[in-house]
């Protein structure tokens, strides 16, 4: 299995990022990810998909992805460029969704709470480091058991089962 990694820079939130901000609802009339992705964040964050690069992070607090069940929200935010999302807590359904749909997240509080805004981050799946690079702390999440890190590296759960 290959090296599951990331390396990209910190937007940062806070507590209850739902998915009605993720994506907002009236787009939801598209599932094409490439528009879903220009929306995303916007009612939180206008400037989101402005500043987001390919191979970056989102992070948050408390409860991300708390809300509706849509899958749009984690289909807009990969589909964004972001390369993981890492918070306290992630909604139930939010996090069984972005894996589904191949999106690491990861819990790591110290790190959420620690980390800030424009920080340069790096992620090794396979040990949970998460890495500030700009502060030089270290923090650790659980790592991904191996047959989450087979859905991830296969684009999601449909491909994983395809193969």
């Amino acid at each position: 299995m290959s090296k599951l990694a990331a390396r990209g820079i910190v937007h940062k939130y806070g507590n209850n990022v739902d998915t009605d901000v993720i994506i907002p609802a009236r787009y939801l009339n598209t599932s094409d990810p490439k528009e879903l992705a220009s929306h995303c964040m916007e009612d939180i964050d206008k400037e989101f998909v402005n500043k987001v690069k390919s191979g970056d992070i989102i992070m948050g607090k408390d409860n991300f992805g708390c809300g509706s069940s849509r899958e749009h929200a984690p289909i807009a935010i990969k589909e964004s460029g972001i390369s993981c999302v890492i918070a306290c807590t992630f909604a139930r359904i939010f996090y069984r969704n972005a894996i589904n749909i191949g999106l690491p997240i990861l819990e790591c509080p110290q790190a959420a709470n620690e980390i800030k805004a424009g920080d340069e981050v790096d992620i090794d799946f396979d040990s949970g480091r998460i890495t500030d690079i700009t502060t030089g702390r270290v923090y650790t999440a659980e790592p991904f058991p191996d047959f989450i890190k087979d859905i991830i590296n296969k684009g999601g759960l449909l491909n994983s089962i395809k193969k």
